[in-house]
């Protein structure tokens, strides 16, 4: 009987290991607060770090979209949070919009951006309530971004330079 639990015991033991192992691999962790960071996103106890949002948020009121863009990502490091990663977006849409042509390298980080966004509230649609942006859910955003990207004859439209940025 108890080689039965010694058995059991073994197999359930080699079978977590492979399931730590495989979840190592499939996350790419480069360190060890990588690992921490996404056994929190994992269990759902992430939490941002709020003072870093708000200054980047402060930056991103001032156009100065880079540096905003690294300040989300020091409050994200795990990429793991909707909101903050909608902003990262709504940061890549201004500074790649133009009056003449978008930068459609701009454009396709993104998008990148808002299609995290989008996976990640996934349960629930996202919507921000920020009077400073013209556009409040990752749809809307996706849709700038997408319509950026794509190439067509409208780009040479002469009246496009008439045009407001959201």
């Amino acid at each position: 009987m108890k080689s039965k639990v010694i058995q059991v015991t073994g197999l359930a033991l080699t079978i977590a290991y492979a399931a730590f192992i495989i979840w190592i691999y499939a996350t790419e962790p480069r360190t060890f607060k990588d690992v921490a960071n996404s056994a929190e996103v994992a269990a759902g106890t992430y939490q941002i770090n709020q003072e870093k949002f708000a200054a980047g948020h402060s930056l991103f009121l001032r156009e100065q979209f880079r540096a905003a863009r690294d300040e989300w990502q020091r409050a994200d490091p795990a990429q793991g949070d909707a909101r903050t990663q909608f902003y990262i977006a709504y940061s890549f849409y201004r500074e790649g919009w133009g009056r003449v042509y978008y930068d459609q390298d701009l454009f396709k980080q993104g998008l990148e951006a808002a299609n995290r966004a989008a996976n990640l509230a996934s349960t629930a649609p996202l919507t921000i309530d920020d009077p400073n942006l013209n556009m409040h859910t990752v749809a809307e955003l996706k849709a700038e971004l997408e319509q950026g990207v794509e190439q067509s004859w409208s780009d040479v439209n002469p009246l496009k330079v008439l045009r407001t940025r959201k």
